[in-house]
């Protein structure tokens, strides 16, 4: 990168980073109204989150390599404008059908800025530092996700389901303009690669593929958030249909869930710099472990209810702060001259493995609450 070139705002990077996760988290309180909306059942509905994430994952392998070539700026702008154009296209759905194409597409728009924010700071620092930026960067853009779900409960309260998408395309609009006039050029290879054929990202990919370190922190960081994904996919369900509470109480309640995954950035902000990665995502899969017993306990003690369904999902939460950050840097850092390319292959796997999470809940659902608890389990004890 040229001196003379300024360094993203922090502030550019989080709104980067945030408008993946809204997209996803705003709308999953109305998945249960969705589905008498639109004459469907709540296994299909489902399909709204499963499709999204599998979006969300191959499109990365695209992204990130393709940001290597030819810049992270002009890639991200190109995102938010498919974004905002699919998310309209979802506000204006009117099959299930359409709704799930929709949300493909809005998908493989927002995966933009979660792959180069990551790949953006990786230009910028070293491994340990390049972590505790990301931590940094996630700590602060987990406000915008985790008002999402309380914003989405009370739209769909208000408004309906619809309401949700054209509050997205509303924030993305917002995000757009600001990278248009602050999001500078970091990738200092950019329109410099000769390798131009259409399969340079499958060729790049197969090469990080072969270092075993970098398969070890990328699914480490996929089965970790596969607890979170299956959370996201069984939780509605459990509070509204199991629990009887309303989508404005899940909201309510998922705000402790990302005021823990905050505090668990902030510790590897502060900590992961002198500790070191390999130590954090330990002690991070340790505590993730915890926090699955604890649910496990109460489920089997009978007096499950919403709170102790939360208190359990917090400390999975914190832990989950630990480690993504750390084995995200980790992971981009083995191959540090293609880090757009491990950010995309990366976030795959996370993202990927986070849709199978999904998928299972939903084949799995039974009525009650112990498809999701399998589903979490499984993967905590993988990450692990």
């Amino acid at each position: 990168m040229s001196a003379a070139a300024p360094k993203p705002s922090l502030l550019i990077l989080i709104a980067m980073s945030a408008i993946g996760p809204i997209a996803l988290n705003i709308f999953i309180p109305s998945m249960p109204g969705l589905a008498n909306a639109l004459n469907t059942d709540f296994k299909t509905a489902q399909l709204t989150l499963t499709f999204f994430l599998v979006s969300l994952a191959v499109s990365q392998l695209i992204i990130g390599p393709l940001s290597d070539r030819i810049g992270r700026r002009p890639v991200f702008l190109a995102g938010m404008v498919l974004f905002i154009a699919a998310s309209l296209a979802c506000a204006f759905a009117e099959t299930i059908g359409q709704l799930i194409i929709g949300r493909i597409v809005q998908a493989a728009g927002g995966c933009t800025g979660l792959v180069l924010a990551r790949a953006i700071i990786r230009d910028l620092y070293d491994r340990d530092e390049a972590a505790s930026n990301i931590a940094y960067v996630t700590m602060a853009m987990v406000v915008a996700p985790m008002v999402a779900p309380t914003i989405g409960g009370y739209l769909d309260d208000w408004t309906g389901w619809r309401g949700g998408f054209y509050f997205t395309a509303a924030a993305a609009s917002i995000v757009l303009i600001a990278a248009i006039f602050r999001l500078y050029e970091t990738n200092p290879y950019a329109g410099t690669q000769t390798d131009a054929d259409p399969f340079t990202f499958f060729r790049k990919s197969a090469q990080l593929m072969k270092e075993p370190a970098f398969i070890g922190y990328a699914f480490n960081l996929a089965f970790g958030s596969g607890c979170f994904f299956a959370f996201l996919a069984g939780a509605p369900y459990i509070v509204i249909s199991i629990f009887g509470g309303t989508a404005g109480d899940y909201g309510n309640y998922f705000i402790l869930t990302a005021f823990s995954y905050m505090f668990g950035n902030f510790i590897s902000g502060r900590f992961s710099r002198r500790v070191g990665a390999n130590r954090m995502i330990m002690m991070g899969s340790a505590l993730s472990l915890l926090g699955l017993g604890v649910m496990l306990t109460g489920a089997l003690s009978g007096g499950f209810n919403i709170v102790w369904l939360f208190g359990a999902m917090s400390i999975i939460a914190v832990s989950n702060g630990l480690t993504i950050p750390n084995a995200t840097a980790a992971a981009i850092s083995v191959r540090p001259d293609i880090p757009g390319t491990g950010a995309g292959l990366s976030g795959f796997y996370q993202i990927g493995l986070g849709a199978l999470a999904t998928y299972l809940v939903g084949v799995l659902h039974d009525g009650t609450y112990w498809p999701m608890i399998y589903v979490m389990v499984g993967a905590g004890s993988l990450s692990f």
